[in-house]
Parts: structure tokens; C-alpha cells; sequence
């Protein structure tokens, strides 16, 4: 029966009025049949047609059936009271059990009250059923698919058709893109989440079968030849690469409300972690077209972002102007969330304040794979050359650092996978790369969580877990979540994959019983462990280089790295900030200036090396050659209170000696050579209390700001040669 509701006191057009197909007895036994649906604006004229029409009544809201034969009058008086109990406006209070009490009266007559005799799918959910009407033909195979993978109970609440219809309109909004976002589908999500669920409750092992060894890779020493080398091979292969940033995430963790990339570097010269990156890629991009020649090539740079931070990072980019780089460079892909899993049978989590909402939750940075895989970017990245991509995160500021002999590794090594790394104290909360075998055969070099190492290896033969060796570190480096992935390789894996990543789930059980979550849980995945899905011909390796020019991550706020045990890295804001400055004075150290010694001292709880405040511009030191040709002779000194800003391409430090702060910039046209005694009051460094509200989010992080007390700032803006001299 296919009927459309009127609502009370309506006087609509005859062609809006509704059509009823009306199912009755037959004359000669008590089963139904289909009589013609007429609409009143239709009625016929000829005797045929007026035989036809007495025999098939149309009921509108407020009217009964004609009188029926004396044959079936219980019949038919039974019919018209269920007709007339859909048919006619129900107080919205009322709704649900008169639309279900019809519904119980037509079904006692074998009559179908929802959308037809195909609606026998939905018949485990009655609330779904008398809404069918409501949905699209897409939405009818998603809610399908909903019943079919038992979560039927979002329907549980939903009122009959005509009360809150845009809410469910809008529920199945969100179901699809929850169903397109995933690879497979929510089907396969559910599926997905069944499966880790049980083994989840089950406690099993991961690594069952498995066995661990030391995989191959490099490990490389800061400034010596082979570092050389592997610096100008991989500022070669720059203009084949492509740059991908996973920033979706907020600050909030490190007490800070805005975007992860909009956050200061360093704060000597303000610049932020996005507007650092760019100059960095545009550095490159610069550097490795004047090696090809007549080189135009333009590195792409894609930022994955999440519906937190999409409108901000875009809002940063254009009110910077891409900070230099083209617009056309950048591309933006912004990841979904997944939906929230209520318990162990993976039934979705209806949203508390909203039941026609699904709860979400982010699905981790290993969505970028999908992401760069459904955009069809790098099928076109591959035609016009390219060859590498590089994944990194938002908050590493000596990254860059790395990247050039990195990639340099990849590509004189011709491994399909990099992951870059640092060296790794054993137990240290930082995973470890390492080549697993399984019983089976199967072979693969992941990232494997330091509170997974030590067990895995002391059952597998090794009695002393993570143990350091003879080097004074443990032989598993430290991952850092930066992978050089090869193109082509990466491209077929993705076409096998869809770009779908191995998933974990953690969910928070009330007991030990694991019966029931304190909240709820979802699947998620990380970028690093794409290299779970290849094949044991897929050349994996990693390369490993110093913590201290490599890796400087900030992630903590001040409570909770004060909290962090003496001896282990801060991680925190503060500590980022000054690894910064302890990275460019070793670098200039081993350029041959001499370097004042740090002095310690505590900001929010964390005790930190100050060294120099000493920063340049990616132009000015890309490499460590770069900086060697810089720095003339071993003349030039830096005291431990000094200040040096670096803002030009072709600036020379030769014998320079500074006690105070200096700035230094100029054009690209402009040769300058810094030299002499430069000497003032400089900036001192004030103490701040991170719960000091009359100062800002991104100093109360730090713990410090800087009194700028006195200095020289030089600009050379016109061409030439120019020399600064005491």
C-alpha cells in the first residue's frame, strides 16, 4: 500500500493530492488483490470508466470507503479503519504508536504498509520500513547495508514519516560519506572492526609467528663525505619529488587552540612551521633546477588536512600568499573522519546530543595513502616525470635538515621504501624499525611500538629484549614518521590496496572482562606502516642520521613534559625551539666557526640547553655544503648570549666576531660579507609561566620570550658586492 500523508487542515491541489493503491477481498475468496490507483483530477467520464470507478475508490484524509457488499463487510470495515488510521493527520505525540498500530492492522490483512511489496528487507526494523518512502534509491542500498551488518538499532529511534524527515535526510548525508571516505566501504569498515574487535577481546598478539631481526639500512655521519655526496644526489633528485605534509590535526595537546603548522618554529624570527617547509621545498626546488640547467620544474606540495584545520591551513596559506610558492603547487586533500564503534560487536555510536548523528573520530595520518591514491594526482605526477615522494609531519623543525641525503639514499640505494631515523636508546618510547619473518615465509621492515619490541623479542630468543649494543644504542633505530616512498612501485601497491593501511583498535575497557568500552572506540591506522602490505621483493631500508640535526617533534604541552622522566626528550614546544638553535650552532661548529658552549636552564619545568640563537633562511644553508662555502676560514666566533639571523642568499661569515644580536638581510642580488667585531646589548631571555593568560598561547607553551634590548639589523637591497664591518 503506498500512501501519502496530508497534513491536517491542508487544502492542496488535485495534483498533489495523494494516490492510494487500495488492496481488498476478492469477491470469490479472502485474499487481496491490486486495484487500479486513480487520482481525483483523473476521474473517468465513460460508463467503462464509471464501472471502473465505483469499483475503485480513492480516500482522501477525512473520508470513508464507499459501502461495501453485505459478502465482506467485516473485511472491509476492518480495511477502512487501518486506512483511515494512516490516512489522517496523528498529533505529533501520538505519531509513532497510531502510525504502528495502523501499521499492526494492515499487517493482520497481509497488507504492506511501507513502500511496497519490495520492503521486505527492512522488516526487522519497523522504523525504517514506514520511512522508506523518504529515502533515495542510493540511500535505500545504504540502509540495506546497514541492516545486513546488524546495525539496525539507528533506526531504533526514528518516528514516522513526516517527523524529523531533513534529520534523516541529513543522517543518511553522513552515512555516505562515511561509506565513500572508506576503502570498501562501511561495510568493510564494520567488517574490519568485528574482526580486530575479537582479537582485541580475545588479547591477541599481532606479531603471533613472527620473528625479529636488524633490517639493512644506512647510517650516516653529519659532514663527512659520504654525507656530502648523498646530500648533492638528493638535491639532484629534488625536482622528481613531491612533498606531502599530514597536518590534521590542532594544537590542543600542546596547549595551543589553533593549527599545528600555523605554530612558531622558533620565535627569534616568528616564521611557522608551514612557511618554513615552503622555503624549503622552494630552496630545493631551486637548487636542484640550476644542477639540471634550463630547469623549470615545479615540486608539488600536498597537505593533508582534516575538517579541524582545512579552512585554517587554506585561510594561513592566502593571507600569506603561499608564503612564495605558486598556489598552483598546492594541493590541498582533506581526510574524514570514521565512524565510533559503541561495543565489542561493532555496532556504530549514535551521537548522545544527536540521534540522528553518527559519532566520528579521526582515522590517523595513515589515511593520506587513499587520499593521494582516489585524487588521481599521482598517476599525473608520474607522466611528467616524477619519482619520489616524501611524507612528513607538521611539528619536526629540523627536518630539512635530513631530507637531502635521505633522499640522496633512495635514490643511489633504489629502495622502493625509506624510512628516515634516529638512533634509539633501548626502551626508548620511540618504535623501532624492524624486519619481521613469519613462520610462513613472509617478510616485512615496519615501525614495530617500543612497548612491542622488548616482549616480541625476549619470546623469540633474545633473553634481554631491546638491548643497547657495543654503540651505545639499542640496534633498532627510531622511527620519526618520515618515509621517501619510489613512485612507480608505490603507485602499483595502491592500485592492489586502494590505499587501505593495516588498522589497529584500543578501546578502553570498563573491567576485564572486556565486555563494555568506558567510551567509545574506532579503527585506526598510521602512514608508516604502508610497507605491511608489500611483498618480500619490495627493497625496504631505512636511513638513520643524528637526533640532534634530524628530529626535533613537538607534541607535548608544559604540564606533560615536565612530567617526563630526566634524561628523555621534552618534546614539548620549548625544547623544540631550542633544539633549533643547538642543530644550526653544531652545524656552524663543524663549518669551522667557533661556538660558545649552551648554559642550562628551565622553562616550565624542563631543563634545556641554550645555545646561541642562531637561524638562517633554507636559501642560505640548504646543505652542509652550502654552509661550508659560507663560512670562511675558522675566524668567526659566536658568543653564548648572541643572536644571528641569516635572511639572504649570498651572505659570508668571515671573521666575524659577535656578542649581542645581528640581522643580516638581503636580495639575491646582493653579495654581502659579514666581518669585525659586532657588539651590543642583544636580547635577553625573560621567564614566562605557561598558566600566565596576559601572554600569548605560543609564548605560555615555550616558557620564555625574548626583551630585545638592542641590536643591528642590516638590509642590503640593492645588487653588488657589499661588506659589513665593525
Amino acid at each position: 500500500m503506498r500512501i501519502c500523508r496530508l497534513d491536517q487542515g491542508a487544502s492542496p491541489p488535485p495534483s498533489l493530492l495523494p494516490t492510494v493503491e487500495l488492496l481488498q477481498p476478492t469477491h470469490e475468496s479472502d485474499s487481496l488483490a491490486p486495484r487500479t490507483s486513480l487520482h481525483p483530477s483523473n476521474r473517468p467520464s465513460s460508463s467503462r470508466d464509471a464501472t471502473a470507478a465505483e469499483q475503485t475508490p480513492t480516500v482522501l484524509p477525512g473520508h470513508s470507503l464507499p459501502p461495501p457488499r453485505d459478502d465482506d463487510t467485516d473485511h472491509r470495515r476492518r480495511f477502512t479503519v487501518a486506512v483511515r488510521l494512516l490516512l489522517l493527520p496523528v498529533p505529533r505525540a501520538m505519531a509513532s504508536g497510531a502510525v504502528d498500530a495502523a501499521a499492526e492492522g494492515v499487517a493482520a490483512l497481509g497488507i504492506s504498509a511501507g513502500a511496497g511489496a519490495g520492503d521486505d528487507w527492512a522488516r526487522p526494523s519497523a522504523p525504517l520500513r514506514r520511512n522508506l518512502r523518504l529515502l533515495s534509491d542510493d540511500q535505500v542500498e545504504l540502509a540495506k547495508m546497514l541492516l545486513n551488518e546488524g546495525q539496525g538499532h539507528v533506526f531504533e529511534h526514528w518516528p514516522e514519516l513526516g517527523v524529523d524527515d531533513d534529520k534523516k535526510k541529513t543522517f543518511f548525508d553522513q552515512v555516505h560519506r562515511l561509506h565513500s571516505s572508506y576503502p570498501g566501504g562501511l561495510a568493510s569498515y564494520i567488517q574490519n572492526a568485528k574482526k580486530l574487535l575479537d582479537d582485541s577481546k580475545a588479547g591477541q598478539n599481532p606479531y603471533d609467528g613472527f620473528t625479529p631481526s636488524v633490517p639493512s639500512g644506512e647510517v650516516l655521519t653529519f659532514g663527512d663525505d659520504n654525507f656530502l655526496s648523498l646530500e648533492a644526489a638528493g638535491v639532484k633528485e629534488a625536482r622528481n619529488a613531491i612533498f606531502v605534509l599530514v597536518a590534521g590535526g590542532l594544537g590542543e595537546r600542546l596547549g595551543y587552540k589553533g593549527i599545528k603548522v600555523a605554530l612558531p618554529r622558533e620565535t627569534t624570527t616568528g616564521k611557522c612551521f608551514l612557511q618554513h617547509y615552503i622555503e624549503s621545498i622552494l630552496a630545493l626546488q631551486e637548487a636542484s633546477c640550476k644542477l639540471e640547467g634550463e630547469c623549470h620544474t615545479k615540486i608539488p606540495f600536498v597537505i593533508m588536512t582534516s575538517d579541524d584545520t582545512n579552512a585554517l591551513t587554506i585561510k594561513l596559506l592566502e593571507s600569506n600568499s603561499y608564503f612564495g610558492m605558486e598556489p598552483s603547487q598546492v594541493k590541498i586533500l582533506k581526510q574524514e573522519k570514521v565512524a565510533c564503534l559503541a561495543d565489542n560487536d561493532a555496532r556504530l555510536a549514535l551521537d548522545p546530543n544527536d540521534k540522528y548523528k553518527i559519532q566520528t573520530k579521526p582515522h590517523g595520518h595513515g589515511d593520506v595513502h587513499s587520499l593521494l591514491y582516489s585524487s588521481g594526482l599521482l598517476e599525473q605526477w608520474k607522466n611528467t616525470g616524477r619519482k619520489w615522494v616524501l611524507f612528513f609531519q607538521d611539528t619536526n623543525g629540523l627536518l630539512f635538515n635530513a631530507i637531502p641525503s635521505a633522499l640522496g639514499v633512495s635514490a643511489t640505494k633504489g629502495y622502493n621504501v625509506n624510512s628516515l631515523a634516529v638512533p634509539r636508546k633501548a626502551k626508548e618510547a620511540i618504535g623501532g624499525i624492524t624486519k619481521l619473518t613469519h613462520v610462513d615465509g613472509r617478510t616485512m621492515v615496519i615501525n614495530v611500538e617500543y612497548n612491542q619490541l622488548d616482549p616480541l623479542l625476549r619470546a623469540t630468543g633474545h633473553p634481554d629484549g631491546d638491548a643497547n649494543s657495543e654503540t651505545g644504542y639499542s640496534p633498532y633505530p627510531g622511527n620519526i614518521n618520515q618515509l621517501i616512498l619510489e613512485l612507480g612501485p608505490y603507485i602499483e601497491e595502491l592500485k592492489k590496496t586502494h590505499g587501505a593501511i593495516s588498522e589497529f583498535v584500543n578501546p578502553k575497557y570498563t573491567d576485564s572482562t572486556k565486555t563494555a568500552f568506558k567510551s567509545s572506540t574506532r579503527l585506526e591506522c598510521m602512514m608508516q606502516d604502508y610497507p605491511k602490505t608489500l611483498p618480500p621483493t619490495a627493497k625496504v631500508g631505512f636511513t638513520v642520521m643524528d637526533t640532534w640535526l634530524a628530529y626535533a617533534p613537538v607534541k607535548n604541552n608544559p604540564e606533560d613534559a615536565a612530567k617526563v622522566p630526566k634524561g628523555n626528550p621534552f618534546h614539548s614546544a620549548t625544547s623544540g625551539e631550542m633544539a633549533i638553535y643547538r642543530a644550526n650552532s653544531l652545524i656552524l661548529r663543524k663549518a669551522g666557526a667557533q661556538i660558545s658552549d649552551p648554559v642550562i636552564s628551565s622553562f616550565n619545568g624542563q631543563e634545556v640547553e641554550v645555545w646561541p640563537r642562531i637561524t638562517w633562511s633554507p636559501r642560505w644553508g640548504l646543505t652542509f655544503k652550502d654552509v661550508k662555502h659560507k663560512v670562511h676560514g675558522n675566524s668567526s666566533s659566536v658568543s653564548q648570549r648572541s643572536v644571528l639571523v641569516i635572511n639572504g642568499q649570498n651572505i659570508i661569515i668571515d671573521g666575524l666576531s659577535l656578542d649581542g644580536a645581528l640581522i643580516v638581510n638581503s636580495v639575491d642580488e646582493a653579495e654581502v660579507k659579514v666581518t669585525g667585531h659586532v657588539e651590543n646589548k642583544g636580547w635577553t631571555i625573560r621567564h614566562i609561566d605557561h598558566k600566565d593568560t596576559s601572554e600569548n598561547e605560543e609564548t605560555r607553551i615555550r616558557g620564555f620570550k625574548f626583551e630585545k634590548v638592542e641590536q643591528l639589523e642590516v638590509n642590503y637591497t640593492e645588487p653588488g658586492k657589499h661588506c659589513l664591518s665593525s
